[in-house]
């Protein structure tokens, strides 16, 4: 994720990022399962850490930060007219016709 993020990051093509788009979510799936088995084995011990003050707060800070980065995402729409196009471009990208 961090790898073909950054590339995206630094490469601000839309021809690149619908590239690397199949990548980018494949690893993405694929971060998901490592967290919920990471969470799963680690349960005892990230709770037992985040009963300290300052690592909740902080952890409590973050993940407002990160619902309200969303937000912003969300509510920054492409126009219809720009978004139907590059969607049908993705799809064709992924596709290898």
């Amino acid at each position: 994720m961090a790898s073909s993020g950054l590339m995206m990051f630094v490469i601000e093509k839309p021809s690149f990022t619908i590239q690397m788009h199949p990548v980018h979510k494949l690893f993405g799936l694929l971060m998901v399962v490592a967290v919920i088995i990471h969470l799963n084995l680690n349960y005892k011990g990230i709770i037992h850490y985040l009963k300290t003050k300052r690592i909740a707060i902080y952890g409590s800070v973050l993940a407002v930060m990160l619902v309200s980065l969303y937000g912003v995402a969300m509510n920054n729409q492409v126009p219809e007219h720009i978004a139907q196009p590059m969607d049908e471009l993705a799809v064709q990208a992924e596709i290898k016709e």
